[in-house]
């Protein structure tokens, strides 16, 4: 049996380097900087040094409101500054509610998040959904001047699709880092609609988001008959739950995909790495898929 995860580090940009596993901020609200520090810090132990946040988390889970996640995450900083120079730190802008969203409000976007962050720079920007009505050149001349000025290291894109990633990258004198999809065993679309083909033609690192389909995963209650029976027998060869087997999935591919893990509970981050140790085989991977999309691959 050949396993297809890789548990090597990813290449991120040109300089940067993360484990298969990140961790996500979204949850990461409604805590003290001490609790936060405590799962910050897990994440870390756990091989996780990519820390994945943006300014709109706040307005979910119990946050205060926008950009309450990032506030907490430069709490964090300010009580344990060893952390800061121990991770990748990763953000994202360009949600506006009520707007929603306004790609040219890129640059103060960033700096707010610099000062909530409490950090001079940020090493991973990404916009965090495409702006249907702001031109690429636009975007592109924000980021240009966001990476010029040292304000940022890497850019990346999030929720993009392969033919705005592409118009965006027309106008870019450097390689986007990263693409940021949501993929799971639920959401396969990365797999079909070219995203993980165009991350493997430009080298971009992808970083999975939702691995675990906000949880349906977690339990075969919401998974077709089929679904579940691959699940199950897949789990209990590997002596997993259905949890990590799903997030061993998404490191399943040639793009190797970060995986990231959104949990804020301890004992679920620190045991999350044992998705990295699951033996999966092509005819694991297939089966899956074609349980998911419930008909054979032609």
């Amino acid at each position: 049996m050949t396993n297809l995860i890789d548990s090597t580090p990813r290449r991120l940009g040109e300089t940067l380097s993360v484990g298969p596993l990140g961790f996500g901020c979204w949850r990461l609200v409604g805590m003290s900087p001490g609790e936060a520090q405590l799962r910050v810090e897990t994440a870390l132990n756990a091989g996780m040094n990519l820390v994945d946040t943006a300014d709109v988390y706040g307005l979910d889970w119990g946050g205060a409101g926008f950009g309450d996640a990032e506030q907490l995450l430069g709490q964090v900083f300010e009580i344990a500054p060893q952390l800061r120079d121990q991770i990748v730190l990763a953000t994202k802008g360009g949600i506006i509610p009520g707007i929603p969203y306004d790609s040219a409000y890129l640059q103060k976007a960033c700096e707010a998040s610099l000062t909530r962050l409490g950090v001079e720079q940020i090493d991973l920007y990404q916009v965090h959904r495409p702006d249907l009505l702001t031109h690429p050149q636009e975007v592109a001349r924000v980021l240009e001047n966001l990476r010029t000025t040292g304000k940022v290291l890497e850019v990346g894109v999030s929720n993009y699709r392969p033919g705005q990633t592409d118009a965006l990258m027309h106008h870019l004198s450097f390689k986007l880092a990263s693409q940021q999809p949501e993929y799971s065993i639920l959401q396969l679309a990365p797999l079909f609609d070219g995203t993980f083909d165009q991350c493997m033609a430009h080298n971009t690192c992808a970083l999975a988001w939702s691995p675990l389909a906000g949880g349906r995963l977690a339990s075969t209650e919401h998974l077709n008959p089929v679904l579940a029976e691959v699940m199950s027998m897949l789990a209990e060869r590997e002596q997993v739950d259905l949890a990590t087997l799903a997030l061993a999935f998404t490191l399943a591919h040639p793009s190797n995909p970060v995986g990231l893990v959104g949990s804020t509970d301890p004992e679920r981050i620190a045991g999350a790495k044992r998705a990295i140790d699951v033996q999966l085989d092509r005819a694991d991977v297939y089966a899956i898929v074609q349980a998911s999309i419930g008909e054979s691959l032609p």
